[in-house]
């Protein structure tokens, strides 16, 4: 009676098991998505950056653009060198945020625009990437963090605002120039004045918070900011920005890499270094888990001949003779040792194993050396004769 074919059993994962394993990852990476789309919907409308007077943001500038509005200044925003440069005149404020953003060549471009201007100039934040070029009598010292501080000079829009929370950038000034130098901290001022020829002017202050709509209403932080930039009946308000056509026809020596990165967030930037810290440690966290080989129960029983005939037909496909002989000779030295009185461990030792299968087998015609220690068959005839003579021999020595 024939034995029913026993069925396959595959050991690798089916579609079920891996999005057991993946659907955790997959909802994570969902919901991350999903809530960014809805945060950048929800913001769109409303957001526009740090210093924007579009923008109704805690770092935004809307309220103290409509304050300047509502004084009678005319209030443009201008986001590209060619909008700012052509929109100033002698009656009119440039307001520069984040100076540090332009190239060389910008700015070079920017300081011409400002000298024949006649207005008044406003740099806020500006530092050592652009004040060589803007305003070259000047050098920035070691920020400092923005608090409450008291004018300490004559300035009028100063002395009118009284305190203001001022930080952020500290500058030096050339002894030999006129400046005014107001709101110090430790020794040096956060607010300079520069004035230029006739009714030129340039401002620089050493932090933007004065102009932000969450800081507004603090201090005499408003009065300053409309002083400063309201003089004028009419206020550019210029946002750099690197899609400007102007900073790309810039010569190699720019750091426009820097100004890249300037533009992103701090927090994006540890946010990243957290995010590959914390993919190296799931690596080896997994690789970890992987752990050394195993030995597993077969997934089904499978009889003594089958495994048999599996391995003999894979020597054959091989044409591994030498390997099949190699096996047959050592199970068969193994069987006879103890039968021969030969210890297991010397039952592949010719000089220990033939004396004594000499003296228990005296008048055999086989040749016990050729048998058990010969060379490889030469082909699968000598083989298939090899294992009969071999199966002779241990049934010789049992009957003997």
């Amino acid at each position: 009676m024939s034995r029913p074919a026993t069925s396959a059993t595959s050991t690798a994962a089916t579609p079920a098991q891996l999005w057991t394993r993946a659907r955790g990852a997959v909802l994570v990476i969902a919901l991350v998505l999903i809530g960014g789309i809805a945060l950048a919907t929800v913001r769109s409308t409303d957001s526009h950056g740090a210093l924007d007077p579009r923008s109704a943001d805690p770092k935004g500038s809307r309220a103290v653009a409509e304050l300047l509005r509502s004084h009678g200044v005319t209030v443009t925003l201008a986001t590209t060198l060619d909008e700012a440069t052509s929109a100033t005149g002698s009656d009119s404020t440039l307001l520069v945020a984040t100076p540090d953003l332009l190239t060389h060549t910008q700015q070079s471009a920017l300081l011409g625009a400002i000298r024949n201007s006649g207005g008044r100039t406003v740099l806020v934040g500006a530092g050592r990437s652009s004040l060589p070029i803007l305003a070259p009598t000047v050098t920035s010292a070691t920020s400092i963090p923005v608090e409450n501080r008291t004018p300490a000079c004559t300035l009028t829009a100063a002395t009118r605002a009284g305190s203001a929370e001022l930080g952020g950038e500290r500058y030096v000034t050339d002894p030999a120039g006129p400046a005014d130098t107001c709101y110090p901290a430790d020794g040096l001022p956060t607010l300079v004045r520069l004035p230029g020829p006739g009714t030129t002017d340039t401002v620089l202050i050493g932090s933007p918070d004065i102009l932000h709509n969450d800081r507004l209403d603090q201090q005499g932080n408003a009065s300053l900011a409309l002083q400063l930039l309201g003089s004028r009946p009419h206020l550019v308000w210029y946002l750099p920005s690197l899609t400007d056509a102007s900073a790309t026809a810039d010569t190699p020596d720019d750091d426009t890499t820097g100004n890249f990165l300037a533009l992103i967030p701090s927090g994006w930037l540890w946010g990243t270094l957290q995010l590959a810290i914390a993919a190296v440690l799931a690596a080896i966290w997994r690789a970890r888990r992987l752990g050394p080989l195993v030995t597993e129960r077969l997934p089904v029983a499978l009889r003594a001949s089958e495994a048999t005939e599996g391995r003999a037909r894979l020597y054959r496909k091989a044409n591994a003779r030498d390997r099949a002989a190699s096996v047959l000779r050592g199970a068969t030295r193994t069987r006879l040792a103890p039968l021969l009185g030969v210890p297991a461990q010397a039952a592949h030792s010719s000089d220990l194993l033939l004396p004594a299968l000499s003296a228990r087998l005296p008048e055999t015609t086989a040749d016990p050396r050729t048998l058990l220690f010969g060379p490889a068959p030469a082909d699968d005839t000598a083989l298939i004769r090899l294992a009969d003579q071999l199966d002779a021999l241990e049934r010789e020595v049992r009957t003997s």
